[in-house]
């Protein structure tokens, strides 16, 4: 095998052929060329392994070459020791998998960070759990402090009391163990938060509080608040929030946010993601990614997307805000976040019919259509993308119906734009293909379709979940190109159970959901690297283990591409590399 060399036009053809073509390598031999009689040392080589370069026209090898943080060369082990140097370090990776970093293609970076601050609902197994960790945080609060909590979802509890209203708990004992004490639990989707009677009085909310638009304050029978707040009607507490944030000063709120972007990078470098797509931050939260990128301490790499800004800002602004990724960046914007709808398990989906659990409803409309739509104008003018939030089946019609429109209006070619629909969970047959037709990228979670599988169809019916949920297979078929992720701390930044899903659709329940539809490892593999990488406007330098594009590099324990299926979640990240600096070591 001869050692590749290559620029980065080179690179940004072979990632297009990615992008059209296939995972597996060519014939090494017509893929590469050989190096020149005398080359550089390198400044660190991996050697020994099988490398899974992710790029078609160098398929597997088993060594690498890093160069400051770009990779300099790929080849069999007896060309790459051309580049070692008496400086070089040289790592044995003794038959190890190397793959590209994770691409974590949709989570909320500072609020996986904040998540490691706060009660960690995510394996309570029923109410009675919730209610006696609150009781714990009241015990060692003082009086007025706040309790907050996120993780909880009533449908993978083993049971809920029987006085639940629309399937979630009432706050009575809540308030019991903590009545001095302000207590808001986040549900793990984030579109929902419970809260007891003390912060609910707190943000002034009583039997007179009318429900928001695009929200639902859950009442019992009587009227009274149940302490459920759904979508938007989260928004209430805010005030109090702030209110009770403001003891902080200055530096000890800027203390705490710098300890989250710590704490997200540390759980992020642990599951081997070297770059992070946040689904959503304002001007000042990406101000202070840009103070932190400048010291140098951003640790992840950041694709951020604009969110909370009103169109008029937005229309001001954004030309400020563009950033795009050059050299060995860590902060790139130049996306736009919205939100259509809100999310299955809190009943805030928009569908196209009505909930099999809920049949007077047919979900939440979060952000108006019209919204939107003069949203998407503003990126086409500002060359933005538009990352639109949609999970039930008439939000994604909606999304596609509204970048239709703006690209006829606007006489542009949509299919250039790589516009998102973030999560695209649930879809009509009739709308399937034209994810494909138009050039529209759907950004999709593994984790989310067998972790919410066991009750999809409580929501949906058996029939609508078949027809309807996660259609990967389908959506490859007709032309998508789909993302992957977590949409973390929805679910733990863990790339490989993420990847598992996706190849095997495996619930907890020992069956799998909807099989026909799961990905090979190959497409599952890519959804993480190449896939997230375009959807970014970065396969020129990310996504593939190509000479001249980043060193962003992942050592695991074992072989995901061959290793009997139910092996892979027992994989380890033995290594992270970003810029070709080691970040985590098991």
């Amino acid at each position: 095998m001869r050692t590749t060399i290559l620029g980065r036009s080179a690179a940004g053809l072979f990632t297009l052929m990615l992008v059209l073509g296939g995972c597996g390598g060519s014939d090494p031999e017509t893929a590469a060329s050989a190096p020149a009689a005398t080359v550089p040392p390198a400044d660190l080589v991996l050697r020994g392994g099988k490398i899974a370069t992710v790029d078609p026209e160098l398929g597997e090898v088993e060594a690498l070459a890093v160069t400051g943080h770009t990779i300099t060369a790929v080849g069999s082990n007896d060309d790459i020791a051309a580049y070692v140097g008496p400086d070089t370090e040289v790592m044995e990776l003794d038959g190890r998998l190397v793959i590209p970093g994770f691409i974590e293609g949709h989570g909320h970076y500072l609020s996986l960070g904040r998540a490691k601050q706060i009660l960690d609902l995510n394996t309570v197994a029923n109410w009675d759990e919730v209610v006696n960790m609150v009781a714990v945080a009241a015990d060692q609060a003082e009086p007025g402090e706040w309790i907050f909590g996120r993780g909880w979802h009533q449908d993978k509890w083993d049971s809920v009391p029987e006085d639940a209203v629309d399937g979630v708990p009432r706050n009575d004992s809540l308030s019991a163990v903590s009545p001095d004490n302000p207590v808001l639990l986040g549900h793990a989707s984030g579109h929902a938060a419970f809260a007891n009677d003390a912060a609910l009085a707190a943000a002034g909310i009583d039997a007179d509080t009318d429900d928001p638009p695009g929200g639902t304050i859950v009442r019992t029978p009587e009227g009274e608040a149940t302490g459920l707040l759904r979508e938007t009607a989260q928004r209430l507490v805010d005030d109090a929030v702030d209110q009770y944030n403001e003891r902080l000063t200055d530096e000890q709120q800027e203390a705490l946010l710098r300890q989250r972007v710590q704490l997200a990078a540390e759980e992020a470098l642990r599951h081997g993601v070297t770059s992070f797509h946040d689904a959503g931050a304002d001007f000042a939260t990406i101000d202070f990614f840009k103070q932190l990128e400048d010291e140098g301490n951003l640790p992840v790499r950041l694709y951020v997307m604009v969110r909370r800004q009103s169109n008029e800002e937005m229309a001001e602004m954004l030309p400020r805000y563009k950033m795009v990724a050059e050299g060995n960046d860590f902060l790139t914007v130049r996306s736009i976040k919205r939100q259509i709808d809100g999310a299955l398990g809190a009943h805030g989906a928009w569908l196209l019919e009505p909930y099999e659990d809920l049949p007077d409803s047919t979900g939440l409309v979060l952000e108006p259509v019209e919204e939107i739509e003069r949203t998407a104008e503003i990126a086409v003018e500002h060359g933005f993308q538009v990352n639109t939030h949609a999970i039930g089946t008439r939000a994604n019609r909606e999304t596609l119906d509204i970048y239709q429109r703006v690209w006829e209006r606007t006489g542009v070619d949509g299919s250039e734009l790589r516009w998102r629909v973030e999560h695209a969970q649930h879809i009509h047959p009739d709308d399937v293909p034209r994810f494909g037709e138009l050039g529209v990228i759907a950004a999709m979670q593994g984790i989310h379709c067998t972790s919410d599988g066991p009750w999809i169809p409580t929501r949906l019916g058996e029939e609508r979940t078949k027809e309807t949920s996660y259609p990967w297979r389908d959506l490859i078929e007709t032309g998508a190109l789909i993302g992957n992720g977590t949409d973390v701390p929805v679910e733990p930044i863990n790339a490989i159970a993420s990847y598992y899903a996706s190849v095997s659709r495996m619930m907890r329940t020992g069956e799998k959901f909807h099989p026909e539809q799961a990905m090979t490892r190959g497409e599952a593999l890519r959804s993480y690297t190449i896939n997230n990488a375009y959807m970014a406007f970065e396969e020129d330098i990310k996504g593939t283990l190509t000479p001249g594009k980043l060193a962003d590099i992942v050592v695991l324990s074992q072989d995901i591409l061959t290793i009997p299926e139910a092996q892979i979640p027992d994989t380890e990240v033995d290594m992270t590399f970003v810029g070709g600096k080691l970040a985590y070591a098991r």
